[in-house]
């Protein structure tokens, strides 16, 4: 058996509770959208969306439970032969609750609850073509990274040619210096 709802019923009575919310669904189905307390809404989603549920497995039995809660028989017609087949890939998640600014006369937070209507996105191709993206971007930081080790590498073998080259020519200088020391002191030594 159901756990009861703690707090006040929406209409005092479990009876009248139940009549608020078969009413409710019945306008969301004949509407698409309701606007109500988010209260309300919050509480209309798990009854709407069980009906739809039952809506599109679409045989006798599951038509007399909705007609238990919806009495109206075009509403429910309209459930079963157009709002159920638009649901039909859709494993759940039939409504949307988008929440409003507060109502003028008592500041209560109001909310429309409506069908949703897009069609389902496909979880494995989204998840897929993530991974995807996630493997390209990582492939392009590698090469990125390659590409700048390799400029670093060849940036320091350019220096240390530079380096090299600097030294040579430092030493050469140099033994060009002592080797003219050298004659000076063979000079001074001959005179």
């Amino acid at each position: 058996m159901p756990k009861p709802v703690k707090g006040a019923r929406f209409g005092g009575s479990p009876a009248h509770e139940r009549l608020i919310m078969a009413n409710l669904a019945t306008a969301l189905f004949q509407h698409g959208r309701v606007r109500t307390t988010e209260a309300k809404a919050k509480r209309l989603r798990p009854v709407a969306e069980r009906l739809i549920t039952k809506a599109k497995k679409g045989d006798i039995h599951n038509r007399r439970q909705v007609l238990k809660v919806v009495r109206d028989k075009s509403v429910v017609h309209h459930l079963f032969t157009e709002i159920a087949p638009t649901f039909a890939e859709r494993p759940g998640g039939y409504t949307r609750i988008t929440k409003l600014g507060p109502r003028k006369g008592d500041n209560a937070p109001m909310a429309l609850i409506e069908l949703v209507t897009e069609p389902m996105r496909q979880v494995t191709t989204r998840a897929t073509s993530t991974a995807e993206s996630a493997k390209a971007e990582t492939k392009r930081d590698a090469k990125a990274e390659e590409a700048a080790k390799a400029e670093t590498e060849q940036d320091a073998k350019v220096e240390t040619e530079q380096d090299s080259a600097e030294a040579a020519e430092s030493t050469e200088g140099k033994a060009d210096e002592s080797a003219g020391d050298e004659k000076a002191e063979e000079k001074k030594d001959e005179s």
